[in-house]
């Protein structure tokens, strides 16, 4: 054994060493398909860099540990790209790493362990061996140092000279958004930005305030409801053109409210729903930590608020929004949606309280689908749990379009919860907090999340539910809702309109922004809060391609 480890030399080690972190970019230059001298960049940059720094000292192992936090990088990088197929490892993504819940994460990693493997494959061995170096204490020879140095400045200089050449981008833009690694540090530091934020909100948002009032008080029980969907793509949902019958309850009913043009600010969970919480636009999104949620709008309008959640807490913004609620309740997860109203039948039972809302954080149809239903909803067979592979898709869609049968069951079980309230003015809203890809075209992406959005994860099912009495206290309401089914909008008119059907103002509730107002403009241009938090139009400045473009125009919504 002895012997075999020396026969891998230090200076094999550091070859070993500048190949493996160099896959992850070799990957990324044939993802991204960027122009020819921005392609050489992304190539001659870090492997300039990499030799160099595998050089720096005579003890090559002990120069791969000291490079852990690359290795770290690449092997992430690694295993995104097997999930997404392109683009770097995100801002989002690193805020995923803090906000995913073990249960949620354990099911994703069970199913793509293939990358799992690969990596661990690629970079379990490399850090033995220079462990083993270290101990044993191999060193470089000096001449083999020197002609590193040579062979990393050159590569470096030909990697800036690319930069310089590439003419259609700034140098600057290309170092922050394609060239790996530090185009992922880069990301890092904006997440760790955001985690400080997100930390400190109860600093930056005390002593506000909305100064909502009611502007109509009918004289009986109210009773207001906004559930937020999880990864529920309109595409899937037979009320939006499905297919399948996947709403065989809801498809049946002739009093909901169709939104049929709805996309998400977001595609990540933990931007999506606070600013569904929040009145505050893409473009505001420094705003989101100044200001309190709309359970905080309800209770300064004399509502009891609920928030209760399907899902743990996740230490994101969504648990600070969740603290404005009066009554807050986390239910035993893993379990399945219909827990929510169950608990919400109980409370209905015990509190008599004359204004109330609830707000319902489901879990939906998020990864791993199969585990979002009960048996007995398994409507599209075999839908087994499987790995995260082409070759599975059609059990795989399966199990995900079974979790749209049971979202269509526990709506429509909460809808005839809220009719049973007979005395009283009850409405709902619902509306996903973004969607999912499902293998879709020729990209074949899978999930949510990834850097570059798509249409199945931008167009979101969004529907409402009003009970008689509310069409006859609020027809122009009502009337407002059906003439708005097909107008573009996003996911910030939801704050707006739960507002508005609730007839509460306040300075922060743009009634233009609420689907039920019959002059709705505020969905003629749909902004989308991108990776690094800006405010972009939903064009191809989003990596919307003509793939992408085809799809929008095939569910005839316009980006």
């Amino acid at each position: 054994m002895i012997d075999w480890i020396k026969r891998v030399t230090a200076s094999h080690l550091s070859t070993a060493f500048i190949i493996t972190l160099m896959i992850p970019v070799v990957m990324l230059i044939y993802t991204e398909q960027n122009p020819f001298w921005c392609s050489a960049a992304m190539l001659l940059t870090p492997l300039g860099c990499y030799t160099i720094f595998a050089s720096l000292a005579r003890r090559s192992g002990l120069m791969v540990w000291i490079g852990f936090p690359i290795i770290f990088l690449s092997a992430f990088q690694i295993v995104l790209l097997y999930l997404f197929d392109n683009s770097v490892i995100a801002t989002d993504m690193f805020l995923n790493l803090t906000t995913t819940n073990p249960t949620e994460a354990g099911e994703l990693l069970s199913n793509i362990y293939h990358a799992i493997i690969f990596v661990i494959a690629l970079y379990v061995p490399l850090l033995w061996f220079a462990a083993k170096h270290i101990r044993r204490r191999m060193t470089l020879p000096g001449k083999t140092r020197i002609k590193m140095v040579i062979i990393g400045m050159a590569s470096l200089l030909l990697g800036c000279t690319a930069l310089f050449l590439e003419n259609s981008r700034k140098s600057s833009d290309i170092i922050r958004d394609e060239l790996f690694p530090t185009n992922a540090i880069y990301n890092m530091g904006l997440a760790i930005s955001e985690a400080h934020n997100i930390s400190h909100f109860q600093e930056t948002s005390n002593g506000f305030k909305y100064h909502s009032e009611r502007m109509e008080n009918p004289n009986c029980r109210e009773i207001y409801v906004l559930v937020i969907g999880e990864a529920s793509r309109a595409a899937s949902w037979q009320l939006f053109g499905y297919e399948r019958n996947t709403n065989p309850l809801l498809s049946l009913r002739d009093d909901l409210y169709l939104f049929r043009n709805v996309i998400t600010q977001s595609n990540t969970t933990h931007k999506s729903v606070p600013m569904m919480l929040s009145s505050v636009h893409a473009s505001q999104h420094k705003e989101l930590y100044h200001r309190l949620g709309i359970a905080a709008l309800f209770n300064e309008a004399g509502f009891t608020t609920y928030f209760i959640s399907n899902q743990a807490p996740q230490g994101a913004m969504i648990d600070n929004l969740a603290h404005d609620a009066h009554n807050i309740e986390y239910m035993d997860a893993p379990n399945h949606d219909m827990q929510l109203v169950e608990a919400v039948r109980k409370i209905l039972a015990e509190d008599r309280s004359e204004k109330i809302l609830f707000i319902l954080h489901t879990y939906g149809s998020h990864f791993s689908y199969h585990q979002r239903y009960p048996r007995e909803f398994a409507w599209f067979l075999p839908d087994d749990d499987v790995s995260i592979k082409y070759e599975n898709i059609e059990m795989i869609r399966n199990a995900y379009d079974n979790s749209i049968v049971y979202t269509d069951y526990v709506l429509n079980e909460l809808i005839k919860t809220l009719e049973a309230q007979e005395e009283a003015s009850t409405a709902m809203l619902y509306c996903a907090d973004h969607g999912e890809n499902m293998f879709d075209g020729r990209k074949k992406r899978f999930l949510h999340a990834s850097p570059t959005a798509t249409y199945h994860q931008l167009h979101v099912a969004s529907l409402a539910w009003f009970s008689p009495l509310y069409r006859k206290l609020f027809p122009e309401k009502t009337d407002a809702a059906k003439l708005n089914e097909k107008v573009p909008a996003t996911t910030y008119s939801m704050f707006h309109t739960m507002a508005d059907m609730a007839s509460i103002s306040s300075p922060y509730v743009e009634t233009r922004a609420s689907l039920m107002n019959r002059y709705f403009d505020f969905g003629a241009v749909r902004y989308y809060l991108n990776d690094h938090n800006q405010a972009v139009r939903l064009n191809r400045d989003i990596g919307i391609d003509e793939e992408e473009l085809e799809f929008f125009k095939l569910h005839g919504i316009k980006p």
